[in-house]
């Protein structure tokens, strides 16, 4: 998840906290404060095994909420802080899953932290007292972030109102190695799932169930955008995008709602990032004719910033129109022109994009359920062994990460993957990826190998990128821990297309495979 430094702040603000310039050869060490990411991370979610030990298909309780705090930083300077997490249920009580906070109102547009959150629920009637703690790293907007790592203990109680749940959270947002530690109170609002799912064993069986599994997402799509950026008091000047989004539609197919990210990949915005949801509706014009061929519209909402991009606060909207066509069973492209606009500043960006969608879940309404495909979640640590900073140094990193990999066969799968610094002195350094991989055998005995080549974009953290477009290739070994987790090592190189950006990586991930529907 890209972010950086956008110019559009009061002078005095860069410098708050801002850390020495680093010198050519210092050794990074990580410290304790570094380690407990590590141990809430690779410690606490092997549990997710304990949620699926079944052999036929299950329903995991799943939860997302999202939550608005104020947060102070240096200079009693405030900053609101919009966070939202999709956790499940991995023993009674206990719920984990990935979460992300943004700047939503300030000075402080573009600064995002993603990474992993668990929480202990007790139950009491119609209330619940939840007690919580996330570990990530990120930054933007030249907040004092330090290395990017944050952690934030909470306390939460939530009222159940019908199928939602509303309440009040105290949370503790701290960059043990930045110069932001606040205590505030929140607002929180919450709802329900289920995380439908079969053992990985069962892959390539019918579907039993015709209703949507995983978390309910129909489609996955694959995005190449630009804006032209009008704000009426810097030169114009045009960006360009690559990102993701995922959908679920109606069932009739007219309707579709979501969550989009998108980072700069050129056009001298490094570091810009947009995460936002979305709804959207079409039909077809020519249904005897063309039946494949669809028109409609789509707004979107969120947060973005970073990259020298004026947002402000953070908030942005888009609304777009829409024209697709399907090109099989299980593909479909389509463009979009609209526009963006900041919520407030002037910024104004006629914005076009394409997009290529993959089909996650069977049809609707197609009289077919489909079978069940191998799909895994993965929590990454990476440490880049060089990476030049603007400055003129070379010093290593570490990221946080999260991938989503969907197989196509027993051999290929396609990957979408985020990662953000937390140590290296890199805070706002992020990344996005799509690729595809090649694997052994889906369920091996203990040991499984594969390789992976993503390309994407990256930026922010005084990391030299430059345009922000880079490619990636990882291979890696894995050992099966259970018959649904996995522990990984791997090796490989990552390349900035344009910058100075050429580094060796290793890789430490823990991975839970599953089976989802698909077409």
């Amino acid at each position: 998840m890209p972010t950086s430094t956008p110019s559009a702040l009061p002078p005095t603000l860069p410098a708050l906290g801002a850390p020495r310039p680093p010198t050519q050869g210092v050794r990074h060490r990580v410290g304790p404060k570094h380690l407990v990411l590590w141990l809430t991370l690779l410690a606490a979610v092997p549990g997710l095994a304990l949620a699926q030990t079944a052999a036929h298909e299950r329903a995991t309780p799943l939860s997302t909420s999202f939550g608005f705090e104020t947060v102070r930083l240096p200079g009693n300077e405030r900053m609101g802080l919009l966070g939202g997490s999709l956790l499940l249920e991995a023993a009674p009580g206990w719920w984990l899953g990935p979460a992300v906070y943004g700047a939503a109102s300030g000075e402080r547009g573009g600064l995002f932290v993603g990474g992993a959150e668990m929480q202990r629920r007790w139950r009491f009637g119609s209330r619940q007292l939840v007690a919580g703690l996330f570990a990530g790293g990120g930054g933007g907007a030249s907040a004092p972030v330090g290395g990017g790592l944050m952690l934030r203990p909470a306390l939460t109680l939530l009222q159940d109102l019908g199928p939602l749940q509303a309440g009040l959270s105290w949370s503790q947002v701290r960059f043990p190695s930045g110069n932001i530690g606040s205590s505030q109170l929140g607002v929180v609002l919450a709802w329900d799932g289920v995380f439908r799912h079969a053992d990985v064993g069962r892959a390539g069986a019918p579907v039993g169930d015709p209703g949507r599994s995983g978390v309910g997402v129909d489609r996955l799509l694959a995005t190449v955008g630009s804006y032209r950026l009008r704000d009426g008091i810097t030169p114009e000047r045009r960006i360009g995008l690559i990102g993701g989004r995922l959908e679920r539609r109606s069932d009739d197919g007219a309707w579709s709602w979501g969550l989009e990210s998108a980072g700069a990949a050129s056009g001298g915005a490094v570091g810009y990032m947009e995460v936002l949801g979305s709804v959207g509706w079409e039909t077809a014009p020519l249904p005897d004719l063309a039946p494949g061929l669809r028109v409609g519209g789509r707004m979107a909402l969120g947060l973005g910033g970073g990259g020298a991009v004026p947002t402000g606060g953070g908030p942005i909207a888009k609304a777009m129109l829409t024209l697709s066509a399907r090109l099989s069973p299980t593909l479909s492209t389509g463009v979009e022109l609209g526009t963006l606009r900041a919520g407030d500043t002037t910024l104004r960006a006629p914005h076009a994009q394409w997009w290529l969608a993959v089909e996650l879940e069977p049809t609707r309404g197609g009289g077919s359920t489909g079978r069940l495909q191998r799909s895994e979640w993965t929590t990454t640590l990476q440490h880049y062994l060089r990476a030049p900073r603007l400055v003129g140094s070379t010093r290593p990193l570490e990221t946080i990460g999260i991938k989503f990999s969907r197989h196509a066969g027993e051999f290929v799968y396609l990957t979408g993957q985020a990662h953000s610094a937390f140590a290296g002195g890199a805070g706002a350094y992020s990344i996005g990826l799509v690729g595809a991989g090649l694997s052994t055998a889906s369920v091996a005995r203990d040991w499984q190998a594969g390789i992976e080549a993503l390309v994407g974009a990256s930026g922010g953290g005084g990391v030299d990128t430059r345009g922000g477009a880079l490619v990636q290739t990882v291979a890696w070994a894995g050992w099966q821990a259970t018959p649904s987790s996995q522990w990984r090592l791997g090796v490989g190189a990552l390349r900035s297309l344009r910058g100075p950006l050429s580094t060796p990586i290793v890789e430490l991930a823990w991975s839970w495979s599953f089976a989802q529907a698909a077409p």
